[in-house]
């Protein structure tokens, strides 16, 4: 299970090496906006086929869709950056961080039904005031949201350290030759966290904070196709098509929380002494964490 988890951990860091420092990101960025592109495109063609009744348009614009979801999460994005960092940081187990993945995606779909029908019936919007309430009012409270949840990590993982400290009354017990209290191990008070109270998630609440974060900012593509499946009466099958995209969109953010995980459990597998690995769990959560709340808060300013 080891050599596994080792291998994971090379697989994830060369792989981080080739998008940060050869440049591979901005080459991902690029392929993803042309698969977005004729995704839009087939969608649109997917939708007229529907209307005249072609028989297989309906899983022909689902099937396009899933793939418009999936070019659009392989692009720059928050999603990745919440899940893939919370599952750096926090002892999630994969099952877990994946389910969060797909709710966070599932979630961000009905924001963008939500918006569509809430715009359109109430207000009368057209589409492009309904991209730009997204893009100028919900991006950036998304990104806030996500750096304040980064930020908390930083406070929870440091919080964690400082309880890890050195109690003054240990020292005070120890033997007068500077032995150490025989009791250190079973004086029946906690000097630290264990692992196991380390690697817990604590709670829905946390959860919660975690999908509404992604769902604030919904997709422009899913906007684009309620939109127009509104307008040409149907409006079930754009629904349906959302959440189609939205299991696009989860398929890579499942896949990140999956490498997150695998990158953590490597590095904490090198440590098998037991006092070293507590004061990990919680380096890793500040680190993890600021570097979420570094990138999402700089990423809301470029968009004010």
């Amino acid at each position: 299970m080891r050599g596994l988890l080792l291998i994971g951990l090379a697989a994830v860091a060369g792989l981080a090496a080739w998008l940060w420092l050869l440049g591979g990101a901005g080459d991902v960025a690029r392929w993803a906006a042309q698969g977005q592109q004729a995704a839009q495109q087939a969608m649109a063609g997917a939708l007229r086929s529907l209307r005249t009744g072609e028989p297989g348009a309906l899983s022909a614009l689902w099937s396009v869709c899933f793939a418009y979801g999936f070019f659009h999460a392989a692009g720059p994005g928050h999603g990745k950056l919440l899940i893939g960092g919370y599952g750096a940081g926090s002892r999630v187990p994969a099952l877990r961080l994946s389910g969060l993945a797909v709710a966070s995606s599932l979630a961000q779909g009905a924001t963008a039904v939500a918006l569509v029908y809430g715009g359109v019936w109430a207000f009368g919007l057209t589409r492009a005031q309904l991209t730009e309430a997204a893009e100028a009012w919900l991006a950036p409270l998304s990104y806030a949201a996500i750096g304040a949840i980064g930020a908390w990590l930083v406070l929870r993982g440091a919080r964690k350290l400082w309880r890890m400290r050195p109690a003054p009354a240990l020292a005070a017990a120890r033997a007068p030759h500077g032995e150490a209290c025989p009791h250190d191990h079973a004086c029946g008070h906690a000097h630290g966290p264990t692992a196991d109270e380390a690697a817990r998630v604590t709670g829905w609440r946390e959860a919660a904070a975690l999908i509404g974060a992604v769902a604030l900012r919904p997709c422009t593509g899913a906007l684009f196709l309620l939109v127009l499946t509104w307008r040409m009466d149907l409006v079930w099958q754009g629904i349906a098509g959302v959440g189609a995209m939205a299991l696009g969109t989860a398929s890579v953010t499942v896949a990140v929380a999956l490498a997150a995980v695998t990158a953590r459990e490597g590095a904490l597998a090198q440590l098998s002494e037991s006092r070293a690995l507590a004061r990990a769990v919680p380096l890793l959560e500040v680190s993890a964490g600021a570097v979420i709340a570094a990138l999402s808060w700089q990423m809301a300013l470029r968009l004010i």
